[in-house]
């Protein structure tokens, strides 16, 4: 006898379709897992087996053959469960689902039959929508996930005897019932919706249960995706009005989150440079029905989705790793890979604080997600692509005891200048060519304190005109942000006029920049423009952006005085 069924798994980040095909057949009572299973997989026979069992099934007591099509993908996790489990009960003829050619089932079991959430099932449900397929069977915790893939029907089953039981037998039906008095003398004898054919030759034999999922049916309290999360706390309890002074910090971070501009600040403990940052995500604006499902899709294949409540993330992700992570933590890696920190942080903020700590390796594997917006890891069996394009944002002191331009004779520096060199060096150049703003942030001033406190609202509302602007601009763009341009839409919507070309050259030349640095200092001026409402890039726009290459400077300086 030969049965089929429908499942999922992930590869990557993605989902991909899985066959569940059974084959029971005379011989020694086995079950066997074909199709490069791993061992989470291998185990689905000892779950499967006690969970039918314990809700009143048979275990067939023949040879069972299952296999995972297609065979030469490696699978992994427990998502196969609740797709071997029916698929062995419709086989053996304990039960049937007219429509499992129709639907995507998923779930782990427990040794009871309750049925556990897994992960990755947004890209699962979304690869089986893709593949024609309509319908879903979840567990209840994945339930509000799986409704997030428009199109689909979602079912959820918190135990297999929410399925019809066996030996549960219907009164004796008349010759031709109508369908109203089949229908209530079903539902009056069972407490679960099934369809029963009984015949006279077969009385004694117990009847072939047909599954109905009408009273399964998920009906998700969002309607549509227009209903946005209210903002985390955190984002609405901490203020930049809480930061005494800083006010030119202020206005460089609202300029990197206007733009989605990578920022690295430099300064003294302190001094309020993680605290600064920690804030950014108050003035981002948030994310889009597009952009949520992009996240959700990354954070449900990482298991950090069981909280989202049903309703799309609006929140813009804010990752902070210690110091100590590893280079696959933060890109990414494995067997079969899994997305890293800076996948997590895709279209929110990576924050990396006291930057020189972290290893020198791991900071270089940041080279391409900064400048592709992607992670690709190749593994022998495949190559596997996520995304990850974010604002990379950074704190670091100027030097190993970090006092120095302290300001303070209390308080003065002991390195000396090899020290610092050593302590710098920690950061290529490369890797520092590709932050576009480098701000020092020196202690608060006595006459800081009287100054007017600038508030997340009023740098939000600056960041939400800006970034209004380049929606439109970039409409018919597959880019949202001044950060992404490149090319030759560059040249186009950030073209200098002829005397901001000749002074950007001349500023080039004396400071001995990059090509790199010449591109993302357009894109910086760009944004600066934007906030300033101005159609085309001015000179002060250039300046201000120079101004903001703080390292590049003092490493001229440097130089110079050698």
């Amino acid at each position: 006898m030969y049965g089929k069924m429908h499942s999922a798994c992930l590869y990557g980040i993605e989902g991909v379709m899985i066959g569940v095909e059974i084959d029971l057949s005379n011989g020694l009572p086995q079950t066997h897992i074909i199709g490069l299973p791993d061992s989470a997989v291998r185990e689905a026979v000892e779950r499967v087996r006690a969970a039918v069992k314990n809700c009143g099934y048979s275990y067939p007591q023949q040879r069972v053959t299952i296999n995972l099509a297609p065979a030469d993908l490696r699978k992994e996790g427990s998502a196969f469960d609740l797709a071997i489990a029916l698929g062995i009960l419709t086989t053996s003829g304990q039960l049937i689902m007219p429509d499992a050619g129709k639907m995507l089932l998923i779930g782990e079991l427990a040794l009871d039959g309750s049925l556990r959430p897994v992960n990755g099932v947004l890209s699962m449900v979304e690869a089986a929508r893709k593949a024609g397929i309509d319908a879903v069977l979840v567990p209840p915790g994945n339930a509000a996930e799986a409704s997030l893939v428009s199109g689909m029907i979602v079912y959820t089953a918190g135990h297999l005897q929410h399925l019809p039981q066996p030996g549960q037998l219907l009164p004796p039906i008349p010759a031709e019932p109508s369908e109203e008095s089949a229908s209530s003398q079903q539902q009056a004898s069972l407490p679960f919706p099934v369809a029963v054919s009984i015949d006279a030759s077969s009385r004694k034999r117990p009847p072939v249960l047909v599954l109905e999922l009408d009273h399964l049916r998920y009906k998700p309290v969002r309607v549509s995706g227009q209903l946005q999360r209210p903002r985390p706390d955190h984002l609405m309890m901490e203020d930049y009005s809480d930061v005494i002074g800083q006010n030119h910090v202020k206005r460089a971070l609202t300029i990197a989150a206007a733009g989605m501009h990578n920022i690295i600040l430099i300064g003294p403990p302190g001094t309020g440079k993680t605290m600064l940052i920690k804030r950014l995500p108050g003035i981002l604006p948030d994310l889009s029905d597009t952009e949520s499902l992009e996240v959700m899709k990354i954070f449900s294949a990482a298991g950090k989705l069981r909280d989202a409540g049903g309703d799309l993330l609006r929140s813009r992700p804010f990752r902070s790793p210690h110091h100590t992570i590893s280079a696959a933590g933060l890109i990414g890696g494995g067997g079969i890979p899994k997305p890293g920190e800076v996948s997590l942080a895709h279209r929110g903020i990576l924050f990396l604080d006291e930057l020189p700590e972290f290893s020198r390796t791991v900071l270089e594997v940041l080279r391409q997600p900064l400048e592709d917006g992607v992670v690709t890891i190749s593994r022998a069996r495949a190559t596997f692509t996520f995304p990850a394009q974010f604002l990379l944002a950074c704190s670091m002191n100027p030097c190993m005891c970090g006092f120095l331009g302290n300001g303070s004779t209390q308080q003065r520096c002991t390195c000396s200048q090899a020290k610092i060199a050593q302590y710098r060096a920690k950061i290529s150049g490369p890797l520092l060519d590709r932050m576009d703003m480098q701000v020092d942030v020196p202690r608060p001033r006595e006459w800081d304190r009287g100054a007017l406190p600038v508030s997340t609202a009023q740098m939000r509302e600056e960041v939400l005109r800006a970034q209004a602007v380049q929606a439109e601009r970039y409409s018919h763009l597959p880019i949202s942000w001044n950060s992404e341009l490149s090319g030759a839409a560059l040249r186009r919507y950030a073209a200098l006029h002829a005397e901001e070309e000749l002074l950007l050259n001349s500023i080039l030349e004396s400071l001995g920049l990059s090509m790199r640095a010449h591109d993302r200092i357009i894109k910086l001026a760009r944004t600066i423009a934007d906030l300033e409402g101005a159609a085309d890039i001015g000179a002060a726009h250039l300046a201000e952006a120079v101004q903001y290459r703080n390292l590049d400077r003092q490493v001229t300086a440097e130089e110079e005085e050698y």
